[in-house]
């Protein structure tokens, strides 16, 4: 390969890097991981705040997946011995799957040490304080 050739090559590759990052396309920022973030019984919605009773309570809950181990995947939350945390559905009116709220407790099923929740399925958590 000629010297003229190599450097075109070159140049051709920093006019397509050069481009894709003037249209706007850009590594995703890893979520934010201040668990310092709060919000309290009050304000969770008011499913959020029957599942939180019924937690308390041992159940029942209306997902079957409830109380199932939260993996920490996105470890946003503190890491722990797996088996500390599980999950539950909030569920959400008008939607007939899942949603994407939840609530994550760590420690004992019916006295948690932590309960946090997240709106958006796993992005953030805020610590729910009673």
């Amino acid at each position: 390969m000629s010297f003229t050739r190599s450097i075109k090559l070159v140049l051709s590759g920093l006019v397509v890097a050069s481009a894709v990052l003037m249209t706007g396309v850009q590594a995703k920022a890893p979520p934010s991981t201040d668990l310092q973030q709060t919000i309290s019984l009050a304000e969770l919605p008011e499913q959020g705040s029957r599942i939180y009773a019924r937690i308390h309570q041992g159940g029942p809950f209306v997902a079957e997946k409830d109380g199932v181990v939260f993996a920490n995947r996105e470890r946003l939350l503190p890491r722990k011995q797996r088996g500390f945390y599980r999950e539950y559905t909030v569920p959400t009116p008008g939607v007939s799957h899942r949603g994407v709220k939840r609530i994550v407790c760590g420690g004992e099923r019916t006295s948690p040490e932590v309960c946090y929740y997240t709106a958006d399925h796993y992005e953030s958590f805020r610590r729910i304080v009673p």
